[in-house]
Protein backbone atom coordinates (compact mmCIF):
# COMPACT_ATOMS: atom_id res chain seq x y z
CA UNK A 1 0.00 0.00 0.00
CA UNK A 2 2.81 2.08 1.30
CA UNK A 3 4.72 1.75 -2.21
CA UNK A 4 1.70 2.36 -4.55
CA UNK A 5 1.51 5.84 -2.58
CA UNK A 6 4.90 6.20 -3.41
CA UNK A 7 4.47 5.41 -7.13
CA UNK A 8 1.61 8.06 -7.42
CA UNK A 9 3.77 11.07 -6.04
CA UNK A 10 5.25 13.66 -8.38
CA UNK A 11 8.46 14.64 -8.58
CA UNK A 12 8.62 18.70 -8.51
CA UNK A 13 11.59 20.55 -10.28
CA UNK A 14 12.57 24.39 -10.04
CA UNK A 15 14.84 27.14 -10.15
CA UNK A 16 15.15 29.91 -7.72
CA UNK A 17 18.15 31.41 -9.06
CA UNK A 18 20.51 30.98 -11.80
CA UNK A 19 18.04 30.41 -14.88
CA UNK A 20 17.98 33.51 -17.38
CA UNK A 21 20.51 34.78 -16.01
CA UNK A 22 24.20 34.51 -15.02
CA UNK A 23 24.52 33.77 -11.09
CA UNK A 24 22.55 33.12 -7.94
CA UNK A 25 22.02 29.45 -8.89
CA UNK A 26 19.62 27.92 -6.42
CA UNK A 27 17.63 25.03 -7.44
CA UNK A 28 14.95 22.71 -5.67
CA UNK A 29 14.03 19.20 -6.71
CA UNK A 30 10.79 17.69 -4.36
CA UNK A 31 9.15 14.55 -4.13
CA UNK A 32 6.44 14.04 -1.43
CA UNK A 33 7.20 15.86 2.06
CA UNK A 34 10.80 16.23 0.89
CA UNK A 35 13.16 19.21 -0.52
CA UNK A 36 16.50 19.64 -1.26
CA UNK A 37 18.53 21.94 -2.59
CA UNK A 38 21.30 22.39 -4.81
CA UNK A 39 23.79 25.22 -4.94
CA UNK A 40 22.93 28.87 -3.21
CA UNK A 41 24.63 31.43 -5.08
CA UNK A 42 24.84 35.16 -5.14
CA UNK A 43 24.79 37.71 -8.39
CA UNK A 44 26.63 40.75 -8.47
CA UNK A 45 24.57 44.51 -8.73
CA UNK A 46 23.73 45.71 -12.37
CA UNK A 47 24.67 49.07 -13.21
CA UNK A 48 21.10 50.26 -12.25
CA UNK A 49 20.91 48.81 -8.76
CA UNK A 50 23.00 51.63 -7.10
CA UNK A 51 24.76 50.89 -3.86
CA UNK A 52 23.37 47.31 -3.58
CA UNK A 53 26.74 44.76 -2.80
CA UNK A 54 25.02 41.25 -3.16
CA UNK A 55 21.50 39.89 -4.63
CA UNK A 56 20.55 36.57 -3.62
CA UNK A 57 17.36 34.41 -4.71
CA UNK A 58 14.28 34.70 -2.52
CA UNK A 59 14.26 32.16 0.22
CA UNK A 60 10.05 32.70 1.03
CA UNK A 61 8.83 29.47 -0.18
CA UNK A 62 11.43 27.17 1.47
CA UNK A 63 11.00 29.35 4.46
CA UNK A 64 7.69 28.78 4.26
CA UNK A 65 8.39 25.16 4.02
CA UNK A 66 11.19 24.86 6.09
CA UNK A 67 9.97 21.26 7.69
CA UNK A 68 10.24 19.69 4.39
CA UNK A 69 13.98 21.04 4.00
CA UNK A 70 16.79 18.43 4.52
CA UNK A 71 19.65 19.85 3.36
CA UNK A 72 21.65 22.14 0.56
CA UNK A 73 23.79 20.75 -1.86
CA UNK A 74 26.84 22.40 -3.23
CA UNK A 75 28.53 21.55 -6.19
CA UNK A 76 31.35 23.58 -5.88
CA UNK A 77 32.82 26.91 -4.32
CA UNK A 78 32.43 29.47 -6.86
CA UNK A 79 30.79 32.66 -5.25
CA UNK A 80 27.47 32.02 -7.69
CA UNK A 81 26.84 28.43 -6.25
CA UNK A 82 28.14 29.62 -2.40
CA UNK A 83 27.99 32.93 -1.74
CA UNK A 84 24.16 32.94 -0.51
CA UNK A 85 24.41 30.09 1.92
CA UNK A 86 24.94 32.38 5.03
CA UNK A 87 21.58 34.37 4.07
CA UNK A 88 19.92 30.82 3.83
CA UNK A 89 21.09 29.51 6.75
CA UNK A 90 20.33 32.49 8.60
CA UNK A 91 16.24 31.29 7.76
CA UNK A 92 16.93 27.52 7.45
CA UNK A 93 19.74 26.01 9.18
CA UNK A 94 20.04 22.94 7.47
CA UNK A 95 22.67 20.59 7.17
CA UNK A 96 25.26 21.52 4.07
CA UNK A 97 27.17 18.79 1.79
CA UNK A 98 29.73 19.03 -0.34
CA UNK A 99 33.64 18.12 -0.78
CA UNK A 100 36.47 19.54 0.69
CA UNK A 101 37.32 22.84 -0.55
CA UNK A 102 33.39 23.58 -1.14
CA UNK A 103 33.15 23.08 2.43
CA UNK A 104 36.31 24.87 3.31
CA UNK A 105 35.44 28.61 1.59
CA UNK A 106 31.88 27.86 2.60
CA UNK A 107 33.08 27.74 6.13
CA UNK A 108 34.68 31.09 5.42
CA UNK A 109 31.51 32.61 4.73
CA UNK A 110 29.70 30.94 8.02
CA UNK A 111 32.45 32.24 10.02
CA UNK A 112 32.08 36.00 8.68
CA UNK A 113 28.13 35.62 9.75
CA UNK A 114 28.53 34.18 13.32
CA UNK A 115 27.25 30.74 12.04
CA UNK A 116 30.03 27.95 11.64
CA UNK A 117 29.07 26.51 15.15
CA UNK A 118 25.38 26.28 14.59
CA UNK A 119 25.55 24.53 11.20
CA UNK A 120 26.21 20.85 10.40
CA UNK A 121 28.17 20.52 7.94
CA UNK A 122 29.06 17.11 5.81
CA UNK A 123 32.10 16.29 3.60
CA UNK A 124 31.55 13.95 0.92
CA UNK A 125 33.87 12.49 -1.89
CA UNK A 126 33.62 12.14 -5.65
CA UNK A 127 31.69 8.84 -5.23
CA UNK A 128 30.48 8.61 -2.10
CA UNK A 129 26.49 8.57 -1.71
CA UNK A 130 24.33 9.56 1.08
CA UNK A 131 20.70 9.86 2.13
CA UNK A 132 18.31 13.00 2.49
CA UNK A 133 14.99 12.26 3.73
CA UNK A 134 13.14 9.14 2.83
CA UNK A 135 12.88 9.41 -0.84
CA UNK A 136 16.60 11.11 -2.20
CA UNK A 137 19.49 9.67 -2.55
CA UNK A 138 22.75 11.83 -3.71
CA UNK A 139 25.82 10.26 -5.22
CA UNK A 140 28.58 12.54 -5.97
CA UNK A 141 30.35 12.54 -9.83
CA UNK A 142 33.89 13.81 -10.04
CA UNK A 143 33.99 16.71 -12.93
CA UNK A 144 36.24 19.23 -14.09
CA UNK A 145 36.20 22.79 -13.75
CA UNK A 146 37.95 26.19 -12.97
CA UNK A 147 38.16 25.34 -9.38
CA UNK A 148 38.99 22.10 -7.57
CA UNK A 149 36.33 19.69 -5.71
CA UNK A 150 33.64 20.19 -8.01
CA UNK A 151 31.02 17.82 -8.78
CA UNK A 152 27.88 16.80 -10.68
CA UNK A 153 25.05 15.21 -8.69
CA UNK A 154 23.58 11.50 -9.78
CA UNK A 155 20.29 12.15 -7.51
CA UNK A 156 18.30 9.09 -7.32
CA UNK A 157 14.24 9.06 -6.41
CA UNK A 158 11.43 6.85 -6.44
CA UNK A 159 10.34 8.74 -9.40
CA UNK A 160 13.84 7.90 -11.40
CA UNK A 161 17.54 9.60 -11.98
CA UNK A 162 18.04 12.95 -12.15
CA UNK A 163 21.45 13.95 -13.10
CA UNK A 164 22.77 17.39 -12.05
CA UNK A 165 26.15 18.40 -13.45
CA UNK A 166 26.91 21.63 -11.65
CA UNK A 167 29.32 23.75 -13.50
CA UNK A 168 31.48 21.75 -15.95
CA UNK A 169 34.12 21.27 -18.82
CA UNK A 170 35.77 18.23 -20.19
CA UNK A 171 39.61 18.59 -19.23
CA UNK A 172 41.24 15.15 -19.78
CA UNK A 173 44.53 17.51 -18.32
CA UNK A 174 43.46 18.98 -14.95
CA UNK A 175 45.98 20.91 -12.85
CA UNK A 176 44.44 19.97 -10.11
CA UNK A 177 41.91 16.85 -8.92
CA UNK A 178 40.55 13.73 -10.76
CA UNK A 179 39.43 13.81 -14.35
CA UNK A 180 35.77 14.01 -14.94
CA UNK A 181 34.09 10.67 -14.97
CA UNK A 182 32.74 10.14 -17.74
CA UNK A 183 32.50 6.43 -17.15
CA UNK A 184 30.02 6.80 -14.45
CA UNK A 185 27.88 9.05 -16.75
CA UNK A 186 27.64 6.28 -19.53
CA UNK A 187 27.12 3.93 -17.19
CA UNK A 188 23.61 5.70 -15.78
CA UNK A 189 23.08 6.39 -19.07
CA UNK A 190 22.71 2.78 -19.19
CA UNK A 191 20.63 2.72 -16.81
CA UNK A 192 18.05 5.43 -17.28
CA UNK A 193 18.04 9.08 -16.46
CA UNK A 194 14.71 10.22 -15.38
CA UNK A 195 15.82 14.43 -15.76
CA UNK A 196 19.03 16.11 -17.27
CA UNK A 197 19.95 19.45 -15.63
CA UNK A 198 22.81 20.95 -17.49
CA UNK A 199 24.94 23.71 -17.71
CA UNK A 200 24.25 26.13 -20.41
CA UNK A 201 26.87 28.67 -20.30
CA UNK A 202 29.07 28.04 -23.25
CA UNK A 203 25.93 25.96 -25.12
CA UNK A 204 26.48 29.13 -28.05
CA UNK A 205 29.97 28.21 -28.71
CA UNK A 206 30.84 25.34 -30.94
CA UNK A 207 33.89 22.95 -30.36
CA UNK A 208 35.95 22.59 -27.53
CA UNK A 209 36.88 24.45 -24.54
CA UNK A 210 41.14 24.17 -23.85
CA UNK A 211 42.66 22.56 -20.81
CA UNK A 212 43.76 24.67 -18.56
CA UNK A 213 47.05 24.09 -18.95
CA UNK A 214 46.87 25.97 -22.12
CA UNK A 215 46.88 28.95 -20.43
CA UNK A 216 50.94 27.36 -18.34
CA UNK A 217 52.57 27.84 -22.20
CA UNK A 218 51.20 31.66 -22.36
CA UNK A 219 52.16 32.42 -18.85
CA UNK A 220 55.83 31.22 -19.55
CA UNK A 221 55.84 32.81 -23.20
CA UNK A 222 54.96 36.04 -20.38
CA UNK A 223 57.46 35.30 -18.07
CA UNK A 224 60.24 34.71 -20.37
CA UNK A 225 59.40 38.54 -22.48
CA UNK A 226 59.46 39.90 -19.12
CA UNK A 227 62.99 40.46 -17.64
CA UNK A 228 63.44 43.66 -15.19
CA UNK A 229 59.55 44.48 -14.38
CA UNK A 230 57.03 43.40 -11.74
CA UNK A 231 54.24 40.99 -12.97
CA UNK A 232 50.99 41.62 -11.78
CA UNK A 233 48.25 38.92 -12.36
CA UNK A 234 44.78 39.39 -11.67
CA UNK A 235 41.97 36.39 -11.79
CA UNK A 236 39.31 35.02 -9.55
CA UNK A 237 40.41 34.33 -6.11
CA UNK A 238 38.26 30.92 -6.59
CA UNK A 239 40.63 29.93 -9.51
CA UNK A 240 43.05 28.28 -7.74
CA UNK A 241 44.62 25.83 -10.38
CA UNK A 242 45.27 29.11 -12.14
CA UNK A 243 47.09 30.35 -8.97
CA UNK A 244 49.27 27.07 -9.07
CA UNK A 245 50.04 27.83 -12.22
CA UNK A 246 51.13 31.42 -11.62
CA UNK A 247 53.08 30.43 -8.71
CA UNK A 248 54.86 26.99 -10.19
CA UNK A 249 55.86 29.75 -13.00
CA UNK A 250 56.98 32.91 -11.07
CA UNK A 251 58.85 29.81 -9.15
CA UNK A 252 60.86 28.16 -12.17
CA UNK A 253 61.72 32.07 -12.88
CA UNK A 254 63.22 32.61 -9.73
CA UNK A 255 60.40 35.11 -8.86
CA UNK A 256 58.76 35.41 -5.13
CA UNK A 257 55.02 35.89 -4.54
CA UNK A 258 52.57 38.15 -2.63
CA UNK A 259 49.03 37.55 -2.34
CA UNK A 260 46.78 40.68 -2.42
CA UNK A 261 43.00 41.37 -1.82
CA UNK A 262 40.89 39.85 1.13
CA UNK A 263 39.21 37.58 -0.95
CA UNK A 264 42.86 36.31 -2.39
CA UNK A 265 44.18 35.83 1.17
CA UNK A 266 41.40 34.00 2.83
CA UNK A 267 40.76 31.64 -0.43
CA UNK A 268 44.89 31.25 -0.39
CA UNK A 269 45.14 30.26 3.34
CA UNK A 270 42.12 27.58 3.03
CA UNK A 271 43.34 26.27 0.20
CA UNK A 272 46.92 25.59 1.29
CA UNK A 273 45.65 24.27 4.42
CA UNK A 274 43.59 22.02 2.68
CA UNK A 275 46.18 20.69 0.40
CA UNK A 276 44.78 22.34 -3.16
CA UNK A 277 47.41 25.03 -3.40
CA UNK A 278 51.39 23.97 -2.50
CA UNK A 279 53.33 27.16 -2.67
CA UNK A 280 57.28 26.01 -2.42
CA UNK A 281 59.49 27.90 0.15
CA UNK A 282 61.21 31.23 0.23
CA UNK A 283 58.62 31.79 -2.76
CA UNK A 284 55.96 33.47 -0.83
CA UNK A 285 56.19 37.07 0.46
CA UNK A 286 54.11 39.23 2.39
CA UNK A 287 53.08 42.30 0.16
CA UNK A 288 54.30 44.84 2.52
CA UNK A 289 58.32 43.43 1.99
CA UNK A 290 58.04 43.63 -1.89
CA UNK A 291 60.17 47.13 -1.39
CA UNK A 292 63.08 44.77 -0.50
CA UNK A 293 63.32 42.92 -4.08
CA UNK A 294 63.86 44.39 -6.78
CA UNK A 295 61.34 44.49 -9.78
CA UNK A 296 62.47 41.56 -11.76
CA UNK A 297 62.04 39.71 -8.99
CA UNK A 298 58.24 39.98 -8.08
CA UNK A 299 54.95 38.69 -8.75
CA UNK A 300 51.93 40.00 -7.08
CA UNK A 301 48.39 37.90 -7.48
CA UNK A 302 45.64 40.32 -6.95
CA UNK A 303 41.59 40.18 -7.00
CA UNK A 304 39.73 42.83 -9.44
CA UNK A 305 39.93 41.20 -12.96
CA UNK A 306 35.97 42.20 -13.18
CA UNK A 307 37.38 46.00 -12.62
CA UNK A 308 35.07 46.31 -9.54
CA UNK A 309 35.61 49.61 -7.85
CA UNK A 310 37.13 48.74 -4.34
CA UNK A 311 39.59 45.93 -5.59
CA UNK A 312 42.78 45.80 -5.13
CA UNK A 313 43.66 46.44 -9.00
CA UNK A 314 41.52 48.96 -8.98
CA UNK A 315 42.91 50.50 -6.25
CA UNK A 316 46.58 50.02 -7.68
CA UNK A 317 45.64 51.78 -10.75
CA UNK A 318 43.98 55.03 -8.71
CA UNK A 319 47.31 55.65 -6.21
CA UNK A 320 44.47 54.36 -3.75
CA UNK A 321 46.15 51.44 -2.34
CA UNK A 322 48.16 51.67 0.23
CA UNK A 323 51.00 49.29 -0.67
CA UNK A 324 51.24 48.98 -4.64
CA UNK A 325 51.26 51.56 -6.92
CA UNK A 326 51.01 50.77 -10.61
CA UNK A 327 54.46 52.40 -12.61
CA UNK A 328 55.56 52.37 -15.83
CA UNK A 329 56.77 49.26 -17.49
CA UNK A 330 54.43 46.89 -15.23
CA UNK A 331 53.43 43.94 -16.86
CA UNK A 332 49.82 43.64 -15.89
CA UNK A 333 47.96 40.35 -17.11
CA UNK A 334 44.19 39.86 -16.48
CA UNK A 335 43.94 36.19 -16.36
CA UNK A 336 39.95 35.97 -16.66
CA UNK A 337 36.91 36.45 -18.97
CA UNK A 338 34.40 39.19 -18.08
CA UNK A 339 31.00 38.11 -16.26
CA UNK A 340 28.39 40.24 -18.63
CA UNK A 341 27.65 43.13 -17.37
CA UNK A 342 30.77 44.10 -16.48
CA UNK A 343 32.78 45.08 -19.92
CA UNK A 344 32.76 48.90 -18.97
CA UNK A 345 33.92 48.55 -15.66
CA UNK A 346 36.77 46.14 -16.94
CA UNK A 347 37.66 48.41 -19.92
CA UNK A 348 38.03 51.74 -17.73
CA UNK A 349 40.22 49.46 -15.80
CA UNK A 350 42.38 48.77 -18.99
CA UNK A 351 42.49 52.06 -19.98
CA UNK A 352 43.58 53.37 -16.26
CA UNK A 353 46.20 50.83 -16.32
CA UNK A 354 47.62 52.12 -19.60
CA UNK A 355 47.62 55.35 -18.70
CA UNK A 356 49.64 54.42 -15.54
CA UNK A 357 52.09 53.09 -18.52
CA UNK A 358 51.61 49.68 -17.49
CA UNK A 359 51.72 46.69 -20.51
CA UNK A 360 48.59 45.42 -19.74
CA UNK A 361 47.60 41.86 -21.38
CA UNK A 362 44.17 40.63 -21.67
CA UNK A 363 42.06 37.78 -22.84
CA UNK A 364 41.72 38.86 -26.35
CA UNK A 365 45.82 39.26 -26.43
CA UNK A 366 46.78 36.15 -25.13
CA UNK A 367 45.36 32.06 -23.83
CA UNK A 368 45.63 33.65 -20.78
CA UNK A 369 42.63 32.34 -19.27
CA UNK A 370 40.16 29.56 -20.34
CA UNK A 371 36.45 28.87 -19.38
CA UNK A 372 35.50 26.62 -16.78
CA UNK A 373 32.34 25.46 -18.87
CA UNK A 374 31.90 22.94 -21.53
CA UNK A 375 31.18 24.14 -25.30
CA UNK A 376 28.64 22.38 -27.75
CA UNK A 377 30.64 19.26 -28.65
CA UNK A 378 31.57 18.58 -24.31
CA UNK A 379 27.33 19.24 -23.81
CA UNK A 380 26.23 16.87 -26.93
CA UNK A 381 28.51 14.30 -25.53
CA UNK A 382 26.96 14.63 -22.18
CA UNK A 383 23.55 14.35 -23.90
CA UNK A 384 24.82 11.18 -25.44
CA UNK A 385 25.94 9.57 -22.79
CA UNK A 386 23.30 10.17 -20.92
CA UNK A 387 19.98 9.64 -22.73
CA UNK A 388 17.62 11.17 -20.74
CA UNK A 389 14.06 10.93 -20.93
CA UNK A 390 13.53 14.99 -19.91
CA UNK A 391 15.70 17.50 -19.89
CA UNK A 392 15.87 21.11 -18.73
CA UNK A 393 18.54 23.59 -19.27
CA UNK A 394 20.18 25.58 -16.37
CA UNK A 395 22.43 27.96 -15.66
CA UNK A 396 22.33 30.37 -18.07
CA UNK A 397 20.73 33.72 -19.61
CA UNK A 398 18.11 32.90 -21.80
CA UNK A 399 19.64 32.72 -25.10
CA UNK A 400 21.97 30.57 -23.79
CA UNK A 401 18.73 27.79 -22.31
CA UNK A 402 17.47 28.13 -25.84
CA UNK A 403 20.52 27.56 -27.76
CA UNK A 404 20.62 24.26 -25.55
CA UNK A 405 16.87 23.62 -26.15
CA UNK A 406 17.53 23.56 -30.00
CA UNK A 407 20.74 21.45 -29.07
CA UNK A 408 18.84 18.91 -27.15
CA UNK A 409 15.89 18.59 -29.47
CA UNK A 410 19.13 18.53 -32.46
CA UNK A 411 20.26 15.28 -30.67
CA UNK A 412 16.93 13.32 -30.86
CA UNK A 413 14.70 14.56 -28.13
CA UNK A 414 11.12 14.69 -28.45
CA UNK A 415 10.21 18.88 -28.23
CA UNK A 416 7.70 18.09 -25.48
CA UNK A 417 10.13 16.34 -23.23
CA UNK A 418 12.30 19.25 -23.22
CA UNK A 419 11.38 22.04 -21.02
CA UNK A 420 12.90 25.98 -20.80
CA UNK A 421 11.11 27.06 -17.42
CA UNK A 422 11.29 30.32 -16.31
CA UNK A 423 12.49 31.26 -12.67
CA UNK A 424 10.05 29.46 -10.00
CA UNK A 425 8.60 27.37 -12.64
CA UNK A 426 7.66 24.20 -11.70
CA UNK A 427 8.52 21.34 -13.65
CA UNK A 428 6.28 18.25 -12.37
CA UNK A 429 7.31 14.67 -13.46
CA UNK A 430 4.44 11.89 -12.62
CA UNK A 431 3.25 8.62 -14.02
CA UNK A 432 1.44 10.17 -16.85
CA UNK A 433 4.28 12.25 -18.10
CA UNK A 434 6.17 15.98 -17.29
CA UNK A 435 4.38 19.19 -17.77
CA UNK A 436 4.74 22.67 -15.76
CA UNK A 437 2.01 23.06 -13.20
CA UNK A 438 2.55 26.50 -11.22
CA UNK A 439 4.74 28.54 -9.92
CA UNK A 440 6.18 29.31 -6.71
CA UNK A 441 7.47 32.61 -4.95
CA UNK A 442 10.62 33.98 -6.69
CA UNK A 443 12.92 37.03 -7.65
CA UNK A 444 15.58 38.73 -6.14
CA UNK A 445 16.70 40.12 -2.77
CA UNK A 446 19.02 43.06 -2.20
CA UNK A 447 21.98 42.73 0.33
CA UNK A 448 22.79 46.55 1.37
CA UNK A 449 25.53 46.33 4.09
CA UNK A 450 23.76 44.57 7.09
CA UNK A 451 20.45 45.09 5.30
CA UNK A 452 18.80 41.83 3.65
CA UNK A 453 15.71 42.58 1.50
CA UNK A 454 15.15 46.15 3.60
CA UNK A 455 15.89 47.81 0.00
CA UNK A 456 13.74 47.14 -2.82
CA UNK A 457 12.50 48.32 -6.30
CA UNK A 458 11.11 50.91 -4.68
CA UNK A 459 14.11 52.28 -3.07
CA UNK A 460 16.53 51.12 -6.08
CA UNK A 461 13.94 53.70 -8.27
CA UNK A 462 14.54 56.30 -5.72
CA UNK A 463 18.48 55.85 -5.76
CA UNK A 464 18.56 56.10 -9.94
CA UNK A 465 16.34 59.16 -9.75
CA UNK A 466 18.88 60.91 -6.92
CA UNK A 467 22.12 59.52 -9.00
CA UNK A 468 20.50 61.38 -12.22
CA UNK A 469 18.60 64.21 -11.55
CA UNK A 470 18.95 64.94 -7.65
CA UNK A 471 17.00 66.16 -5.23
CA UNK A 472 15.07 68.95 -4.50
CA UNK A 473 13.72 70.31 -0.59
CA UNK A 474 11.20 72.41 0.12
CA UNK A 475 10.99 73.15 3.65
CA UNK A 476 8.86 75.56 5.80
CA UNK A 477 8.09 76.21 9.76
CA UNK A 478 4.50 76.81 10.57
CA UNK A 479 3.74 77.53 14.21
CA UNK A 480 1.62 74.56 16.22
CA UNK A 481 -1.43 75.96 17.44
CA UNK A 482 -2.40 78.26 14.72
CA UNK A 483 -0.92 76.38 11.59
CA UNK A 484 0.50 79.76 10.03
CA UNK A 485 3.26 79.46 8.16
CA UNK A 486 6.40 81.19 9.95
CA UNK A 487 8.99 81.06 8.07
CA UNK A 488 9.58 79.44 4.53
CA UNK A 489 9.66 77.93 1.68
CA UNK A 490 12.82 77.81 1.52
CA UNK A 491 14.80 75.80 -1.31
CA UNK A 492 17.51 73.71 -0.50
CA UNK A 493 19.04 71.94 -3.87
CA UNK A 494 21.70 68.85 -3.97
CA UNK A 495 22.48 67.22 -7.44
CA UNK A 496 20.32 69.35 -9.64
CA UNK A 497 21.87 72.94 -10.38
CA UNK A 498 24.75 74.82 -9.06
CA UNK A 499 22.52 77.06 -6.74
CA UNK A 500 24.53 79.92 -6.71
CA UNK A 501 24.74 80.18 -10.48
CA UNK A 502 20.80 79.80 -10.34
CA UNK A 503 19.02 82.51 -8.01
CA UNK A 504 16.23 83.09 -10.37
CA UNK A 505 15.53 79.86 -10.98
CA UNK A 506 15.45 78.95 -7.12
CA UNK A 507 13.31 82.37 -6.46
CA UNK A 508 10.90 80.67 -9.60
CA UNK A 509 10.63 77.45 -7.60
CA UNK A 510 9.92 79.33 -3.80
CA UNK A 511 7.06 81.23 -5.57
CA UNK A 512 5.32 78.04 -7.44
CA UNK A 513 5.42 76.23 -3.92
CA UNK A 514 4.28 79.59 -2.28
CA UNK A 515 1.01 79.50 -4.50
CA UNK A 516 0.76 75.89 -3.51
CA UNK A 517 0.67 76.79 0.26
CA UNK A 518 -2.14 80.04 -0.98
CA UNK A 519 -4.09 77.52 -2.56
CA UNK A 520 -4.30 75.18 0.01
CA UNK A 521 -4.90 77.97 2.93
CA UNK A 522 -8.02 79.72 0.13
CA UNK A 523 -9.45 75.92 0.65
CA UNK A 524 -8.51 75.50 4.15
CA UNK A 525 -6.65 72.32 4.03
CA UNK A 526 -4.71 71.63 6.84
CA UNK A 527 -3.68 68.14 6.88
CA UNK A 528 0.21 68.13 5.88
CA UNK A 529 0.14 65.02 3.35
CA UNK A 530 -2.05 66.73 1.27
CA UNK A 531 -0.14 70.33 1.73
CA UNK A 532 2.85 68.18 0.86
CA UNK A 533 1.33 66.67 -2.24
CA UNK A 534 0.41 69.98 -3.72
CA UNK A 535 3.81 71.27 -2.96
CA UNK A 536 5.70 68.33 -4.39
CA UNK A 537 3.11 68.35 -7.62
CA UNK A 538 3.38 72.45 -7.80
CA UNK A 539 7.42 72.61 -7.86
CA UNK A 540 8.11 69.29 -9.65
CA UNK A 541 5.52 70.40 -12.81
CA UNK A 542 7.41 73.89 -12.63
CA UNK A 543 10.83 71.81 -13.27
CA UNK A 544 10.12 69.95 -15.66
CA UNK A 545 8.33 72.69 -17.81
CA UNK A 546 12.02 75.01 -17.20
CA UNK A 547 14.39 72.20 -17.37
CA UNK A 548 12.90 69.19 -19.06
CA UNK A 549 14.55 67.09 -15.71
CA UNK A 550 12.77 65.53 -13.13
CA UNK A 551 14.72 65.48 -9.80
CA UNK A 552 13.03 64.13 -6.72
CA UNK A 553 11.10 66.62 -4.69
CA UNK A 554 10.88 66.10 -0.87
CA UNK A 555 8.63 69.01 0.88
CA UNK A 556 9.08 69.14 4.75
CA UNK A 557 7.32 70.98 7.21
CA UNK A 558 8.37 71.52 10.23
CA UNK A 559 5.93 72.71 13.47
CA UNK A 560 7.41 75.20 15.83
Amino acid sequence: MASKSVSKLKLRAFALGGIHEIGKNLYVLEFGEDIIVVDCGVAFPEDDQLGIDLVIPDFSYLVKNRDRVKGVILTHGHEDHIGAVPYFMRELNVPLYGTTLTLGLSELKLKEHGLLNTVKRHCIQPGQSFKLGKHFEIEFISVTHSIAGAVALAIKTPAGVIVHTGDFKIDHTPIQGEKMDLQRFAELGKAGVLLFMCDSTNVELKGYTISERQVAESFENIFNKTQNNRIIVATFSSNIPRIQQIVNTAKRHGRRVAFVGRSMLNVVKVASELGYLNIPDKVLINIGDIKNYVDGQLVTITTGSQGEAMSALTRMSTNDHKQVEIKHGDRVIISASSIPGNEKSITRLINDLFKKGADVIYESLAEIHVSGHAKQEEIKLMHALLAPKYFMPIHGEYKHLKHHCELAAGMGMPRENVFLTNLGEVLEIGNEGAKINGTVTNGQVFVDGLGIGDVGNIVIRDRKILSEDGIIIVALSVEVETGQIISGPDIISRGFVYVRESDSLMEEMRAAARKALEKCERRNIVEYSYIKTEIRDAVKDFVWQKTKRNPMILPVIMEV
